[in-house]
């Protein structure tokens, strides 16, 4: 009996969002139709930021014990397409949904981008540093994400700026299933490689002594379906949150990418939880497999999807960045590659990207 309440009150997330779900699909659009009362507005707000992150907190939870079950690299991978699979689901019940700004995507996928690579990055290395020192992970691994990240991210999010075929940083119809094609493509053989032939390169090194958590309490089965219920109440919610984040933005008179911001924090957050608690643990190439499997993922799953909306229902979609941006995930890039050329991190390391996320949040208000 106490074992069914403890399990009961686990997952008490999943009731509240599928409560939480229900009373918006009876009521949501009453709800949301004067939203002059700031007041009003910020509650609900509240509520269903609230609501979606105590629901993805429940997914990685999931995602974490079936990455137990399953070893390395697969849990790492269970655990990001869990993740971002929540971010293309959002970014895509909000794009539908009619008002979204045509960047929403292309800002939380820069978003999420810098978020993982300089802040959860930084912070990991920091906290790990100051506890081990200097930490060790597998050097291949590294190198595969970043030989897919990298021509993702410049294809993606840099040459639409540049290409005249299509105005403002739009793509042309041509450039749209080119990119689809490619950046499916890619990351479908990534994802092949890591789980088939090159498996290895994603284990931890002898040297990582890190300890593992124990046994997780239910059936892997199980641990899957509740992950799947998890995700299912944030897709129905998404759409509300994404029209109080557009009415937020337009009355506060914020800059759009703090929009697409809001959402990358909202999806990580729990991820980052993951990605810290494996590096104080010493485990820090279950870190690097996290963070690095994000954001190679926020676009190779992003942009197809995306994409695809706009070619089926005519929607356009900016993709290109504006010049400043451009020039912020270019010394990302350059300082990833650098900081993970050897297969050992420090302090330092994780400082020097901490400054860059700073520098990031900062030009996110100063236009």
């Amino acid at each position: 009996m106490n074992r069914i309440v403890r399990c009961l009150s686990s997952e008490a997330g999943l009731f509240v969002g599928v409560f939480s779900a229900a009373l918006f699909v009876v009521f949501g659009k009453a709800w949301l139709t004067d939203l002059g009362n700031p007041w009003w507005a910020a509650g609900l707000f509240c509520w269903l930021f609230a609501v979606i992150l105590w629901l993805a907190f429940g997914v990685v939870r999931h995602a974490d014990a079936l990455a137990e079950r399953l070893g390395e690299p697969y849990g790492t991978v269970i655990l990001t397409l869990a993740v971002i699979g929540i971010e293309v689901a959002m970014i895509a019940a909000v794009s539908l949904s009619g008002k979204a700004h045509p960047g929403l995507a292309r800002d939380t996928m820069f978003s999420v981008v810098m978020i993982v690579l300089t802040g959860m990055l930084g912070g990991t290395l920091v906290a790990g540093g100051l506890r081990h020192h200097r930490q060790e992970y597998n050097l291949s691994g590294a190198n595969a994400y970043l030989a897919v990240l990298v021509p993702l991210a410049v294809l993606t999010l840099i040459v639409p700026r540049f290409t005249t075929s299509a105005p403002g940083g739009n793509v042309s119809p041509l450039q749209a299933v080119f990119l689809l094609v490619t950046s499916a493509g890619l990351y479908v053989t990534f994802l092949l490689v890591q789980t088939g032939s090159q498996a290895s390169f994603f284990l931890a090194p002898a040297t990582d002594h890190g300890h593992h958590h124990g046994e997780p309490p239910y059936a892997t089965l199980t641990h899957a379906i509740l992950l799947v219920a998890m995700m299912s109440p944030i897709v129905l919610l998404a759409k509300n949150l994404g029209k109080l984040v557009d009415h937020g933005v337009d009355s506060l008179g914020a800059p759009p990418a703090l929009g697409g911001f809001l959402v990358a924090v909202l999806v990580l957050a729990p991820e980052g939880v993951s990605a810290l608690r494996a590096a104080l643990d010493n485990r820090l190439q279950r870190t690097i497999n996290i963070l690095l499997g994000s954001a190679t993922s926020t676009i190779g799953m992003t942009v197809p999807v995306i994409l695809a909306i706009g070619l089926f229902s005519g929607r356009s979609f900016e993709l290109g960045l504006e010049p400043v941006d451009i020039v912020m995930l270019t010394l990302t890039l350059i300082t990833s590659v650098i900081t993970l050329a050897t297969g050992r991190t420090t302090l330092l390391q994780g400082v020097v990207h901490l400054i860059i996320f700073a520098a990031y949040v900062m030009l996110i208000f100063d236009r």
